[in-house]
């Protein structure tokens, strides 16, 4: 639902504008979508409601007041825990080149999202004198987001700034002191070997007998842990990574071999179903025309 103040929940996972939306929901139903992900950086505040949000392979026990940070090449989806709370959220979503181009020499705007860099944290949990600033700035820019009046346009991009230049400092200062997520050391391994070798074959049943583990046992732990199927996941890292080659000007007639796809009807039919455009359309999209 969407009250005063809130928009309607959309399960659309593609960006509309050039630079960055933002979004304020109220649901007191389940709203989920599955296991996903963008081509965009994610800023995620929790206000209320009880959730675990899943990031490849952690699960993290999300907090009213905490921030999740997802970069645009990770796997990840919130799990709502039904109760009578309401979930209350706000979502951010800001376009690469944007981000990169509000960056300069000095202070790097994406470097919280930098999965290589030590200490990286998806989740920032911040003692309340921290984290004041940067929810007044979040709920600043929602507002001027929204509005028409003379400059609002660029005081909207100065609370962004000042957002993000808060979420970098925050990350960087709570690197040593992270809140961990929980996975199973089971499907962390299982895990890193479909992100080795997600070009080659790969079945429920090689990756059970390699892992001595019954494929049951493996399909129940992978689903609480991941959120989704082993099928699912090999799939979706294929076609990341087959979005990113497709970006880089690799042919799709190459793409479809190097991304383990087998021939290109089965790459052209995979894509087209995620995605909603072929892999031809999606390169036209990236070059603009």
């Amino acid at each position: 639902m969407a009250g005063p103040g809130f928009n309607a929940y959309t399960y659309r996972q593609t960006m509309v504008a050039q630079d960055y939306e933002i979004y304020r929901y109220h649901s007191t139903y389940l709203n989920e979508v599955e296991l996903h992900h963008h081509d965009f950086y994610e800023v995620y505040l929790l206000l209320s409601g009880r959730v675990e949000y899943i990031v490849e392979n952690q699960i993290y026990r999300v907090r009213p007041g905490d921030w999740m940070l997802i970069s645009p090449l990770e796997l990840h989806q919130a799990r709502i825990v039904t109760g009578a709370e309401a979930y209350e959220r706000m979502v951010l979503w800001v376009a690469r080149p944007y981000l990169e181009r509000l960056s300069t020499p000095r202070t790097s705007l994406t470097r919280c999202f930098d999965t290589s860099v030590a200490g990286h944290t998806n989740l920032l949990r911040l003692p309340a004198p921290a984290a004041a600033p940067m929810r007044a700035a979040v709920e600043r820019l929602y507002t001027l987001r929204a509005s028409k009046d003379y400059g609002c346009d660029l005081m909207a991009q100065g609370a962004l700034v000042e957002l993000m230049v808060g979420l970098n400092r925050a990350a960087a200062e709570r690197a040593t002191a992270r809140p961990a997520g929980s996975s199973d050391q089971v499907v962390d391994a299982v895990l890193h070997y479909i992100n080795e070798h997600y070009n080659e074959t790969l079945t429920l049943d090689q990756l059970a007998e390699r892992f001595y583990i019954s494929k049951y046992h493996l399909l129940r732990k992978f689903d609480a842990q991941i959120g989704t199927t082993v099928h699912r996941y090999i799939l979706q890292k294929r076609l990341l990574n087959a979005k990113q080659m497709l970006a880089g000007g690799v042919p799709p007639s190459e793409v479809c071999q190097y991304c383990g796809f087998g021939d290109y009807a089965n790459f052209y039919r995979a894509f087209k179903a995620e995605y909603s455009q072929t892999p031809r359309q999606y390169i036209q999209s990236v070059r603009g025309g």
